[in-house]
């Protein structure tokens, strides 16, 4: 395992303007990951934990400072070369899921495989579909699947890539309790199997305690980065 950290969150802050002047959306946070490291970042609604994400993932742009991944400055980067950096190293699952539904849940997985330019993109997404308990509905289109089994779906579109960072957005916020704790099992091993970072953003205790470490963001500022016991 590598020294250098995965990435590096170098005094980030992120303003927005609106009517009534500038407010502060993120303030000055700074935190590193290792490669194989799991994170929860939690915290109250409106605290920036999904702004903190976006920024992570190179979607969302800061104010000031910085994000590296592997040593890259993310934001030195142009937005072409940063969308070829997430289609390399970043997988995310969202709580919408977020499946194209004019695509069956084979194709759903073998879309970011295709784009890639993997040849066995079928194979590798039907194997996939199989580690998640959904080997029978390959042909089934988002509509006519649960949403336990939407959320089975975007695991394997984000797993079948083996990135190195895994991005996870209120996961199971769609879901029923017995349904999400099913889905983060799942997550969870399927995290541990391929090695990936994991960055999580939840409001579940129990989900977060289940992580190494936790960054609890407060109006926009990093208050802790416990490590789990």
């Amino acid at each position: 395992m590598s020294s250098v950290p995965l990435i590096e969150v170098d005094n980030v802050s992120k303003r927005v303007r609106d009517a009534t002047g500038e407010l502060t959306i993120l303030h000055d946070i700074r935190f590193s990951l290792r490669e194989r490291e799991s994170v929860a970042i939690v915290g109250a609604s409106g605290s920036g934990k999904s702004t903190l994400l976006g920024i992570l993932a190179g979607l969302d742009t800061p104010s000031s400072g910085t994000v590296r991944l592997r040593g890259q400055d993310l934001f030195a980067l142009d937005e072409d070369a940063r969308a070829a950096v997430r289609g390399a190293e970043l997988g995310f699952v969202f709580q919408s899921f977020q499946l194209l539904p004019n695509l069956s849940a084979l194709e759903n997985v073998m879309l970011p495989l295709e784009l890639r330019g993997e040849r066995d993109a079928k194979a590798l997404a039907t194997q996939m579909l199989g580690r998640v308990g959904l080997g029978e509905r390959l042909g089934h289109y988002p509509r006519v699947l649960s949403g336990g089994e939407q959320q089975r779906v975007a695991l394997a579109r984000a797993f079948v890539l083996r990135p190195a960072l895994l991005l996870a957005d209120e996961p199971t916020g769609s879901l029923d309790f017995a349904t999400g704790a099913q889905v983060m099992a799942l997550m969870f091993e399927l995290n541990r199997e391929a090695g990936t970072t994991l960055v999580l953003v939840t409001h579940d205790t129990s989900i977060a305690a289940r992580c190494e470490r936790q960054l609890r963001i407060e109006a926009g500022a990093l208050a802790s980065g416990s490590h789990a016991d």
